[in-house]
């Protein structure tokens, strides 16, 4: 009985986390359905700033200056929460293989997302570790924050330059993505789609430093829901092979519940019948 007694107890708390985990399930595929949209309007966004700043570069190619690849910062894109496999890990592994071939100048490293943190303290290169987005309606505030970060760094180096590289999940390919930030580096020889200059409210100079950060905003909300969803779709993955495993657990501990409650029924029926062995007269 008291075998029985803790099976039953078992399969009642796989039930509770088998429910807990069915509510967590929910979340990221409502999440993923979220991002999807969001992540779609934001590559419409980021494609209209490239038209915009085609159409400026060809008739202002002046104004972009000399190509430049200043020290390296790395920006590594984990997760807030776990339950997502090695999602930090490989963004680490990918980060020092991309690190050794930097000698001369160690890169700066910035990194988002509480669970990515651990892996990286104590690391010399560390500037600033931040906390993440565990949904989408988060990832303006974290990217406040991240732009505060470029800012800082670029104010205390200001005899340095900076060259600011995103090691991120993309949502549409598997393992980890690399994309440096160079705005509109494509356009060096732009082709002209128009007769006409576009019409500015500003000088050239200050609508390009304009246009660089809202264009650096941009791509990088579209990298953060792109991680985001990655990082949703592998929680998605990672709960359904949990529920799998917990709900064939469950079905073991049944097996052997019905097995141990079956050897109870046939000593209770031995125990009746040697019981009835002995009141029978002789």
């Amino acid at each position: 009985m008291s075998k029985r007694h803790d099976i039953d107890e078992h399969r009642r708390t796989l039930g509770e986390i088998s429910g807990i985990m069915r509510a967590m399930k929910n979340l990221s595929l409502m999440e993923t359905h979220k991002l999807s949209r969001l992540l779609a309007a934001q590559e419409r966004v980021v494609a209209s700033l490239e038209t915009a700043a085609a159409d400026f570069v060809s008739f202002y190619p002046h104004v972009m200056g000399p190509s430049f690849k200043g020290r390296a910062v790395f920006l590594l894109i984990g997760s807030e929460r776990g339950f997502c496999g090695d999602f930090n890990e490989a963004l680490v592994r990918e980060f020092e293989e991309h690190s050794r071939h930097l000698v001369d100048r160690p890169p700066v490293l910035i990194t988002v997302g509480r669970k990515l943190e651990p892996k990286v303290t104590g690391d010399a290169r560390l500037y600033a570790a931040l906390d993440g987005p565990a949904m989408a309606e988060e990832i303006q505030p974290v990217l406040i924050r991240v732009m505060e970060a470029l800012h800082q760094l670029h104010a205390g180096k200001k005899d340095d330059s900076f060259e600011t590289t995103v090691f991120y999940h993309d949502a549409g390919a598997e393992g980890v993505s690399i994309e440096t930030l160079q705005p509109f580096e494509k356009f060096t020889q732009p082709v002209r789609h128009f007769s006409h200059p576009p019409r500015l409210t500003l000088e050239p100079l200050a609508f390009l430093a304009e246009l660089i950060d809202l264009y650096f905003f941009s791509v990088l909300h579209q990298l953060f829901y792109s991680s985001l969803m990655a990082e949703n779709r592998l929680r998605l993955q990672h709960m359904d092979n949990a529920s799998r495993r917990l709900d064939k657990e469950s079905a073991d501990l049944k097996v052997r519940r019905d097995r141990l409650r079956q050897e109870e029924i046939t000593e209770e029926i031995e125990i009746i019948m040697l019981s009835a062995e002995r009141e029978r007269p002789s």
